[in-house]
């Protein structure tokens, strides 16, 4: 499967992450979320916590690591930045920092990445946030 379309989130039993293909399964209003891992072999499935999802870019950091929704990246600016998507693009939001919501104060993520070579992933949201206090 390409990066791309690769997709990650906590597992509910152990609070891991977990890398693979994201499946929705169950009824209407009471579905719940699994990953079947990369590695699997057979169906096997993962039960993870929907609201810690997060899609890959695609793109790699300065340091060869994927880069993944929700990961808050340094590319020597004022404040780290947070990676989300953006009206059908990849993007740096640093909206927080201005006490604006998301997707008002935000730069292009493959610019800095494919030709600046100047981002570096430093954590996420969800296991870092004392990264994203001003």
């Amino acid at each position: 499967m390409e990066d791309r379309y690769l997709c990650k989130a906590k597992r509910t039993d152990n609070d891991e992450w977990v890398i693979g293909g994201l499946v929705r399964y169950g009824f209407t209003g009471r579905e719940k979320y699994y990953i079947v891992p990369s590695y699997a072999s057979d169906l096997y499935a993962l039960e993870i916590d929907p609201s810690t999802i997060c899609w890959c870019t695609g793109l790699k950091d300065k340091n060869g690591k994927l880069i993944w929704e929700n990961d808050v990246c340094d590319r020597k600016e004022e404040y780290p930045e947070i990676v989300k998507y953006n009206k059908g693009d990849w993007t740096l939001d640093y909206s927080y920092s201005k006490d604006r919501e998301s997707g008002y104060c935000y730069c292009n993520l493959g610019f800095y990445v494919l030709e600046r070579k100047c981002v570096e992933v430093i954590g996420n949201v969800f296991d870092n946030p004392e990264l994203l206090e001003v």
